[in-house]
């Protein structure tokens, strides 16, 4: 099976997680990188070892490469998957996949017309013991579902004085919902079925932050509180709470919550450092027995690493690439991607208008 050449647009979290997992595949061949800025083009060819370009133009026009990785900030990221997709290039996303749902469908358009394999980066899917979590479900062991609560209380930005950036800014994608939301809506979707109905409140905690000598305007939320309902027909509802938080600080970091008519789920982990390392899985059935569950060893990673996040990063970068090699569908893809960004939106405008949304009804 030959390799596949491919690119990676970004060069925070694509060269922190990306970078490592490639380097370890036995699918791809990691040709270029992209960067916007000339002058840093020097630096990164030295700390990665991989030759990058400042024009996108000639990556995505090059008929050696296969796929790309885009892995920058979200307000960027419509525009250029937009451009190699039309150049017959598959991809790879990060999420939030882009501002708008609107953007997402016309991806959509695009690589169905074109055949092409896009991947969006829900990780979540990749790790042992939510997919533990997902078997379980499948197989009714908690009965019919009365109850969810998710808590996503993180401490990534409680201090005042860190610096201002993008994620500062609604408009650019930044955000406790496209940082957790979007993760936590596609987790819930997976798991339990549709979301149906969606309504929140959003706020911002810390409204200024420093950047060289000047405060400046924070326009993102650090904080969301969304009820949702789920169903997976017409006729089960389940009820749903989720509290978003990067400002908790101290936080107890992620916590599922499942309630059923035959026993509990918790799934939980207190390390707010990576994805993998830290969380536990207990199931407590209606006898009151309680049971620390070990994930089953067709879910566990041939290797980890010390960031977890590499692992499963490197598990979808598996699936991706045998999508585009068999020419088959991909999930998680941009309908995954789209469902997400629309409980996103659907929460933000809650806020807004003080209306619930119906979504997929």
């Amino acid at each position: 099976m030959r390799k596949l050449n491919i690119a990676i647009a970004g060069v925070g979290f694509g060269e922190k997680v990306h970078i490592p997992a490639i380097k370890e595949s036995d699918l791809f061949d990691l040709k270029f990188l992209y960067h916007y800025k000339k002058k840093e083009i020097e630096n990164i060819e030295q700390r990665t070892g991989v030759k990058c370009h400042s024009d996108w133009n000639s990556i995505i026009t090059n008929d050696d490469i296969d796929g790309i990785i885009i892995a920058t900030p979200p307000h960027i990221r419509y525009e250029l998957a937009k451009d190699a997709l039309e150049h017959g290039k598959n991809l790879l996303l990060e999420k939030p996949v882009a501002i708008k749902s609107e953007e997402i469908e016309n991806l959509q358009r695009i690589a169905i017309s074109k055949n092409l394999s896009v991947c969006v980066d829900f990780e979540y899917r990749a790790v042992p013991l939510f997919m533990q979590t997902k078997e379980l479900i499948d197989q009714n062991k908690l009965g019919n579902i009365f109850l969810i609560k998710l808590d996503w209380l993180m401490s990534s930005r409680s201090n005042p004085k860190r610096e201002w950036n993008w994620y500062s800014l609604s408009e650019k994608g930044g955000g406790v919902i496209g940082a957790l939301g979007t993760h936590a809506f596609d987790i819930l979707n997976w798991f339990f079925g549709k979301t149906i109905q969606a309504s929140g409140q959003i706020s911002t905690s810390i409204t200024e932050r420093p950047l060289a000598n000047q405060m400046m305007k924070v326009t993102s939320e650090d904080i969301c509180l969304a009820n949702l309902k789920l169903s997976t027909n017409a006729e089960d509802i389940i009820p749903c709470q989720v509290s978003l938080s990067s400002i908790s600080k101290n936080g107890r970091g992620f916590s599922l919550e499942i309630y059923g008519s035959k026993g509990t789920l918790f799934l939980k982990s207190e390390n707010q450092n990576d994805y993998v390392h830290g969380f536990n899985l207990t199931h407590i059935d209606e006898f009151n027995k309680l049971t620390t569950i070990s994930p089953n060893d067709e879910f566990l990673f041939d290797k980890t690493w010390k960031d977890g996040r590499i692992a499963p990063v490197k598990r979808i970068h598996n699936w991706w690439a045998n999508s585009i090699l068999e020419k088959k569908p991909i999930i998680p893809g941009l309908s995954e991607g789209l469902n997400s960004q629309r409980i996103c939106e659907a929460i933000i405008n809650s806020s807004t208008s003080e209306i619930t949304t119906e979504i997929n009804r």
